[in-house]
């Protein structure tokens, strides 16, 4: 028999009674993030096997004791019994703690600070300790201030345009009070001091303060492999890196069209709105304390979004179509939400896979790696041209046969005139569906 849930970074399956200090490093990663249980008696398929009842016994006593000894803050598990169909279970749980870091005292917080990452355990970075620090303290990175910047860092026009965009009140003034209601400025020993998400979101020079805080762009050739047809690096606030990024992206890709009388309807060849989608989760829940850009590499089969830093809450790969929605970044969120880019919290995964499955295309990939994040849009490669146009269809037919064709040979395989060819021919080299090479007579053209 299975067990009914799967493993995930709140459950851990166990055949046999592990290592303690393996159990140890495992209930820490559960305090620091969103809690979890450790279920021993459970093979890695999820088949329930059980335990010795005495194991089980003499477990509950001494677990409770080496864990709290061995932690610090000091953890209190809940420890106990389950069986299912005759089969014992020991299970350890805890829920999330409220004085994170939690670490492993004979390592120290420097080493001994555990995570999960999925199904896996693994030691934090200098960058997550601190961010499990600010957690304790309710705060968010983007809300924390920037030593050395000023409120004079801060683009107050483009804080005014935002203001005026907002759907609730467009004429209020720009006071400290309201900045401060916003996160944009913070007050610390008397000085005035920009925060993360004030920077990123308005500075006016958001690069000079987070050099790595950017988006590059890049076409790559074929399906792997590193050689670029283009490339560009997204700088600037993170609503202009949004737009570069979307307008290059969206420059890139190839477009079909459907011919109904003198007039054509042109459609990108993936869902634009799960391009927009994917962009926002990249940039408002991406790491910003964690070092290193984020990055669009554009296949000939794809397109993958790398983010920096792992899930924010108890998400994982399973759950993003249930519409959870765990907040990294609040004040950047904030923004958004009110300038009208997030609709609604929870719905950007959601809209991705339900804009793929309309139009029948291949399931977008998530994936969470140590330390980032990475969604793939599969390319509709663009093979045909949705119309009821037999010409452009037949024309579309003799590439079949050959990788290349010219006017002539279209000419005389369709029996047309020569001019309708032309006209054909170009028709599909603007849809992006044919290419062409060569001058005059020797012109040719090939499936894109």
């Amino acid at each position: 028999m299975k067990y009914p849930e799967i493993e995930s970074a709140s459950l851990e399956f166990k055949q046999e009674m592990p290592q303690k200090d393996q159990i140890v490093k495992t209930v820490i990663g559960f305090c620091n993030q969103n809690g979890g249980k450790l279920i021993i008696g459970i093979s890695d398929d999820g088949t329930i096997l059980g335990i010795p009842t005495e194991d089980a016994a003499s477990a509950i006593e001494s677990l409770s004791k080496t864990i709290y000894d061995s932690s610090t803050p000091p953890i209190l598990p809940l420890v106990y019994t389950q069986t299912i169909h005759d089969k014992t279970l020991l299970v350890i749980e805890v829920s999330s703690g409220t004085n994170k870091p939690y670490y492993r005292k004979s390592e120290g917080l420097e080493n001994g600070t555990y995570i999960r990452l999925g199904p896996l355990t693994l030691k934090a970075s200098a960058d997550l300790i601190e961010e499990l620090k600010w957690q304790a303290r309710g705060k968010s990175y983007d809300m924390m201030p920037v030593y050395g910047s000023s409120e004079q860092d801060l683009d107050h026009e483009k804080i005014k345009a935002f203001i005026t965009s907002r759907k609730t009140d467009k004429k209020a003034r720009i006071t400290h009070e309201l900045l401060r209601s916003y996160y944009l400025i913070v007050q610390e020993h008397a000085h005035l001091y920009a925060t993360t998400s004030g920077i990123l979101l308005f500075g006016k020079q958001p690069q000079q303060f987070f050099t790595e805080a950017m988006i590059i762009c890049s076409h790559f050739k074929g399906t792997e492999g590193r050689e670029a047809i283009a490339s560009i690096d997204c700088n600037g606030t993170l609503f202009e890196q949004l737009e570069t990024a979307y307008d290059f992206i969206l420059s890139r890709l190839s477009k079909a069209f459907t011919i109904q009388g003198p007039r054509r309807q042109e459609t990108l060849e993936i869902p634009e709105e799960a391009i927009r989608e994917a962009l926002l989760n990249m940039i408002v829940h991406r790491n910003y304390h964690q070092k290193g850009p984020s990055k669009i590499a554009i296949f000939q089969n794809r397109i993958e979004f790398f983010s920096p830093g792992t899930f924010f809450g108890p998400l994982n790969t399973q759950n993003l179509k249930l519409g959870l929605s765990f907040i990294r970044n609040a004040a950047i969120c904030k923004v958004f939400r009110e300038a009208d880019y997030i609709e609604k919290m929870g719905s950007g995964f959601i809209t991705i896979f339900k804009s793929y499955e309309k139009r029948g295309l291949k399931t977008p990939v998530i994936i969470e790696g140590e330390g980032f994040v990475k969604c793939i849009l599969p390319r509709e490669l663009v093979t045909k041209i949705k119309t009821g146009d037999e010409e452009l269809h037949a024309i579309l037919t003799l590439f079949d046969l050959a990788t290349e064709v010219s006017v002539s040979e279209v000419v005389k395989n369709l029996n047309i005139p020569r001019t309708t060819a032309v006209r054909k021919l170009n028709a599909l080299l603007k849809s992006g569906a044919l290419g062409k090479k060569g001058k005059g007579p020797s012109t040719v053209y090939f499936k894109v």
